[in-house]
């Protein structure tokens, strides 16, 4: 299936009649199920459940799809609300219609269709059903060619690029051999894909890697967040200043999607000229597209979606408590907030993106660029390995299925491809482990204020900021409602969550910047010891702060760090050795001898940074248990050097050429995946958007 088949009417798939038998088999009990608890619904004998259930299925099928046309703009103003009761209304007048049937109130009507919702959702899930019954495809179908480019040639086979956040190939791997994948697994195996893993950058986290990715380059993204002296503010990558203003140092207009292409829930646009929950395009270039309308077609989307979520809240709570009886090591504090914050970016966001890509294809993009983060988001807090991260795997998964499915009823061929942008590392935390975070370590030394950091360490709240932002931001009243609140407003975006104060137009400065700066991006970490511009050499530091250097390289949690010296350039200093970096001269032991055969080559390209540290700090590696401890709470971390996290894979249909030697770094690969895009026939369409680049661009 690596070109998904193309097939003109949906109803010719051998799936679609069996679908369609169950999904009639599913109303029927349930219409038994209302009639025996809902006193206003009436069946005078059995069969009568069976002709309603078949006049209903035909009723989405033909009535809903010719609503919807005009109740689209409603539904996604409430929020799935509006097509919820039309769709009752629409049971309310088929039962009543029926020689043997009768439901006495609308109310009695919407329950009912809560209640198929309800059973639907329970049984699809317990099977493992494909939910997306095809009258919903066909109508997404309808509404997405609307918006197509038809200058496009659709002969030419389209990219779909699905991005898994935060997986490791090894994990995968794992993932394949136990079954947790099957989906993925089936594809390998049928021989259609082909599984490789690729090495991130130090950085390897999401900014610099998408950075790379998408534009072909990650030049200066030093971590996810850094201080930057000469403006006196920081940049954080996942605020909508922050990454509109890396999208503007990175984009050349020839990025991954230009040319048609769309972003989806990405941090970066990559060029797209559709996006939506992309967060650099909330500040630098809103868009208020309907792209995600897909979502709100079937009219028991928000509220099966509703269900799933309090069903992952549930789920979240238990396992939490279960790591607790069972004195799970590492772990971290989980909260009733984060259960629903993880419930929007499992579930919630997860169903959006997978609706907004199947639109995406019935639509003819030529190539999509689509983000799936819950498995980041829970891997954080759980565990890389831990069940309810493999069952968020899982549920992925499936969703590509859903996507592969639909694809295969689109006008262009398309080619599927799977991959990660950076994986992750395991292990007890920096302060959990060692009584003190390495601000405190920091401050106890230098005998210094040191700034607290106002940053959130949950990366879900920018995800759900930019999905709230996209929906609710289309209308003017809430726009002037969140500009009357500038410490959640960024523009255009509402920016939510714990840090959300030092989201500001200028990407991300608070009013006071006295003192020294702390910041942690996973198992990286990054100190800068004053405002003055510049960075402060290994001779300042000492002369300054004689202890810190000794203290930092002494303490056990810390790997290396890296300085420069005015003497010596750039060294990476263990605890018993020094990396020159600029000449390969080692001295005792290589610190940097854990970290992987081009740990080298990475530290040498981050000290080329402008806005590197004055110190970069890595964790210690431990090359027995493979462990690492993040200096955030987080139990699995990723922004350094050591274990999977530098390790993303990517999946990938197997006539595609992949080079021989090993793709190291996101800008190697961004190479690799335009190669693709020639290869199949896409030159004319990009050379065509460059030249728009060019024109739209503002003269001197």
């Amino acid at each position: 299936m690596s070109i998904a088949r193309r097939t003109d009417n949906p109803l010719r798939q051998p799936r679609t009649y069996g679908r369609a038998l169950v999904s009639v088999a599913i109303s029927t009990g349930t219409l038994y199920l209302a009639a025996g608890l809902l006193p206003g619904l009436y069946l005078h004998d059995p069969l009568r459940a069976v002709v309603a259930a078949i006049w209903i299925s035909i009723g989405n099928a033909i009535i809903w799809p010719l609503l919807i046309r005009f109740a689209l703009p409603v539904a996604v103003w409430t929020l799935g609300l509006a097509s919820f009761v039309i769709n009752a209304a629409l049971i309310w007048a088929i039962i009543n219609g029926l020689e043997g049937m009768e439901v006495t109130s609308f109310w009695t009507a919407l329950a009912v269709a809560f209640l198929l919702t309800i059973v639907n959702t329970v049984v699809t899930g317990l099977f493992g059903i494909d939910d997306d019954d095809f009258y919903y495809r066909n109508v997404i179908r309808r509404q997405a060619r609307k918006h197509a480019d038809t200058s496009l040639d659709e002969q030419v086979p389209g990219i779909l690029f699905l991005e898994i956040d935060g997986l490791a190939e090894p994990v995968l791997r794992r993932a394949i051999r136990d079954g947790n994948v099957p989906e993925l697994a089936r594809w390998i195996r049928s021989g259609s894909h082909r599984l490789e893993g690729w090495e991130c950058d130090w950085s390897s986290q999401t900014s610099a890697s998408q950075a790379g990715i998408l534009h072909g380059s990650n030049e200066d993204i030093p971590a996810f967040r850094w201080f930057e002296k000469e403006r006196g503010a920081f940049m954080v990558s996942n605020h909508p200043a922050g990454a509109a203003e890396i999208e503007r140092r990175h984009s050349d207009g020839r990025g991954l999607l230009a040319g048609g292409g769309a972003s989806r829930g990405n941090l970066l646009t990559g060029d797209a000229e559709h996006t939506t929950f992309t967060i650099s395009a909330l500040h630098a270039r809103p868009t208020r597209g309907k792209d995600y309308y897909a979502y709100f077609v079937n009219p028991y989307s928000v509220f099966r979606t509703f269900l799933l979520g309090l069903l992952d809240i549930g789920r979240e709570l238990y396992a939490a408590a279960q790591q607790i009886r069972r004195d799970v090591v590492p772990r971290v504090h989980r909260g009733i907030r984060y259960s629903l914050l993880r419930a929007v970016t499992v579930v919630i966001l997860r169903d959006i993106a997978v609706q907004t890509v199947i639109s995406d294809a019935y639509a003819g993009r030529p190539v999509v660029y689509s983000t799936f983060v819950g498995y980041d988001e829970v891997a954080h807090h759980s565990g890389i390995e831990r069940y309810d991260a493999l069952d968020v795997l899982r549920g992925i998964d499936r969703a590509f299925g859903r996507i592969a499915h639909a694809a295969e009823t689109a006008d262009r061929p398309y080619h599927v491809v799977v991959l990660s942008d950076h994986g992750q590392s395991q292990g007890v935390t920096f302060l959990d482990r060692y009584g003190l975070s390495l601000e405190d370590l920091v401050r106890a030394v230098c005998e210094a204020d040191v700034m607290e950091s106002p940053f959130a360490v949950d990366e879900g709240w920018a995800t759900l900021s930019a999905a709230v932002s996209e929906v609710l931001m289309q209308h003017s009243t809430m726009r002037r409602v969140a500009r009357s609140l500038p410490s959640h407003a960024s523009g255009d975006a509402l920016v939510l969550g714990p840090g959300h104060e030092v989201s500001s137009e200028q990407g991300g400065a608070p009013d006071e910047t006295d003192g020294i700066k702390v910041l942690a991006s996973g198992s990286l970490g990054l100190i800068f010891l004053d405002e003055t511009p510049g960075r402060r050499s290994l001779e300042e530091i000492n002369a300054r702060f004689p202890r810190l250097i000794e203290t930092l390289v002494g303490h056990r949690g810390i790997g290396f760090i890296l300085v420069r010296s005015e003497q010596s350039g750039a060294l990476a200093i263990g605890t018993d050795g020094v990396h020159h970096l600029d000449t390969g001269v080692i001295e005792g032991l290589d610190p940097l001898l854990p970290f992987g055969p081009n740990a080298a080559r990475h530290v040498r390209r981050t000290d080329g940074f402008e806005h590197v540290a004055d110190i970069m700090v890595n964790a210690s590696f431990d090359e027995q248990t493979h462990e690492i401890g993040a200096f955030e709470e987080l139990v699995g971390s990723h922004g350094g050097l050591g274990g999977e996290q530098m390790h993303p894979f990517i999946l990938f249909p197997s006539e595609l050429p992949w080079p021989d030697e090993p793709v190291v770094s996101a800008e190697h690969l961004h190479r690799v995946l335009i190669g693709w895009l020639d290869e199949l026939g896409h030159t004319a369409a990009r050379a065509g958007h460059l030249e728009r680049v060019r024109e739209d661009a503002p003269t001197a």
